[in-house]
């Protein structure tokens, strides 16, 4: 703990320095020394109370961007790397990192500070979405935006357009667990030993009253969290019969306002229990004196139980409710890849430029070509995967085989294979012998989201288990590649293709990275041809 807490020192200082030459007009930071009454059994931080100036904290820097009050929407995924003991000081860092059309994201960042031995750790780190109040003649309120000075903030400005994306695709999901057409199958192997999640289930209720709201007479959404913290961890216990530790909370959405004199109605259960952890589901609802019911937030929390020594302890094992969510997303791991500064030019020739970026033991390349084709529609052409053996000679076979939704798409792309030819040889693929290599990719598109954002279309490797490798092929494997569209002047586009190279993909540019030589540059440049052709 002693290495990763003074590396953790180290990362701090240097965000310090940085951000002392470049202020942030929408930074709040708050600094709170924890006392018995905010602590648990064990002398530790309570969660709730942390939530509660994590909220507290964003709420003030989403309002110093707005001007005008503000309530929180969501509260993205938490993982909570440390506890924090009485006695210890909570340091909470809150900044907007995008304002969109009427909401805004808040980034927040919660380091420990232990005052005895002048030692720093970081606790987690969340993204919270927050709207403004509307207008007396109930107008939603348009936001400035945000415009982004280092480097940092630059790349927090550019993923959040795709983490706005995944929270309401989240949302969906959320919808569609709460209707109950979700099912999963029971595990037959629990044995009869294992716990109903019946047992765990744990209803409560609150009054919200005036210490319980903000000063737009609103319920915290701290507050609410909180609460649903406590129901949670009471169902928790009731599978263990211990004391168990929060460790994460996925994302908290909310559905409706709560204000003073609301009942609060909050359920929990196990929704199941693995070796050494368990996932509880907690739902809030809000009601007034005889109205009805208005679901207020739903949650998933994750916890462990530990053992004398700090070691997760085995979990009895549970029948549990039907319950199945999936999720994935790549976009962000392009974006993240082409918001890197250290990006080097190797060569250029006839306008297309190649760059390199060595990280450790990765490399990473970027080609680049300004096209005559407007930028929409050179995205849904390359977004086409099905038609990029039409123009790239490396794609031998491309074939659908999952659409997920409108904007994701999983293919089986077959390509020349390189694994018994000469590494970096021109004519690798050729001694291959027929033997090929495929791919199972998960192709992502996304539109712009603000003006001057690019198109993207993300690729990366996924398994299926319906498409297991198969005798013939060697499996390869994508780490990060795909595309990046700008529009620029006179109705044009600036191509960028970007590709994490995995020790597939290096066989074929080691030659390439010295000269741009063939396979890049006309690869490249029949990519070019292929969009001008269609470009109407």
């Amino acid at each position: 703990m002693s290495s990763r807490t003074s590396d953790c020192l180290e990362e701090e200082d240097g965000e310090e320095e940085e951000e002392e030459e470049n202020y942030n007009p929408t930074e709040v930071k708050m600094s709170q020394i924890v006392m018995p009454c905010h602590s648990n059994h064990r002398q530790e931080l309570s969660v709730g109370q942390l939530l509660k100036w994590m909220d507290s904290a964003a709420c003030l820097s989403a309002e110093r961007h707005a001007g005008s009050p503000c309530v929180t929407a969501s509260m993205d995924d938490i993982h909570f790397e440390h506890t924090i003991s009485v006695g210890q000081v909570v340091n909470i860092r809150a900044k907007v990192n995008r304002a969109f059309n009427t909401s805004m994201e808040v980034g927040i960042q919660v380091n420990c500070e232990d005052l005895f031995s002048d030692r720093h750790w970081r606790v987690c780190h969340a993204y919270a979405t927050f709207v403004t109040q509307r207008t007396s003649t109930g107008q939603k309120v348009t936001l400035k935006p945000i415009v982004p000075v280092t480097q940092k903030e630059q790349v927090e400005y550019s993923v959040a357009a795709e983490r706005r994306r995944v929270r309401m695709v989240h949302d969906d999901i959320i919808k569609d667990l709460l209707s109950n057409e979700w099912v999963q199958q029971v595990d037959s192997s629990v044995g009869p030993s294992a716990v109903a999640a019946e047992r765990t289930r744990v209803e409560s209720v609150e009054l919200v009253l005036p210490p319980h709201a903000n000063h737009q007479v609103n319920t915290f959404g701290g507050q609410i969290m909180a609460w649903m913290v406590n129901v949670a961890t009471i169902a928790a216990s009731r599978l263990s019969q211990a004391h168990p530790t929060l460790r994460a909370i996925d994302m908290f959405t909310f559905r409706g306002p709560s204000q003073v004199g609301d009942r609060l109605l909050l359920k929990a259960i196990v929704n199941n229990a693995f070796r050494n952890s368990m996932e509880v589901g907690v739902r809030a609802e809000a009601y007034h004196e005889e109205g009805p019911n208005r679901h207020i937030n739903s949650a998933f929390m994750t916890f462990e139980v530990l053992d004398d020594g700090g070691k997760p302890r085995t979990l009895p094992r549970i029948r549990p409710e039907p319950l199945v969510y999936l999720s994935f997303n790549n976009v962000s791991a392009l974006k993240m890849l082409a918001a890197r500064s250290s990006w080097r030019l190797s060569c250029e020739k006839d306008q297309v430029q190649l760059y390199t970026l060595e990280q450790k033991s990765m490399l990473s390349f970027k080609i680049e070509c300004e096209v005559d084709v407007p930028a929409h529609r050179a995205f849904d052409l390359l977004a086409e995967l099905s038609n990029r053996p039409s123009w790239d000679s490396h794609y031998k076979k491309c074939e659908l085989i999952q659409l997920v939704d409108n904007d994701d798409f999983i293919y089986r792309v077959v390509t020349p294979s390189v694994r018994h030819g000469a590494m970096g040889s021109p004519t690798a693929a050729n001694q291959a012998k027929g033997i090929l290599q495929d791919f199972i990719l998960l192709a992502s598109k996304r539109k712009p989201c603000g003006s001057g954002d690019p198109y993207v279309i993300a690729l990366r490797s996924v398994s299926l288990p319906t498409h297991p490798p198969t005798e013939g092929y060697n499996r390869g494997e994508v780490l990060c590649a795909g595309f990046t569209i700008l529009e620029t002047k006179d109705n044009k586009s600036l191509i960028s293709y970007f590709n994490q190279a995995s020790p597939e993909v290096l066989p074929y540019i080691s030659t390439d990275i010295a000269g741009l030589s063939s396979s890049f540059y006309h690869t490249f440049c029949s990519c070019s041809q292929y969009l001008t052709r269609n470009r109407l």
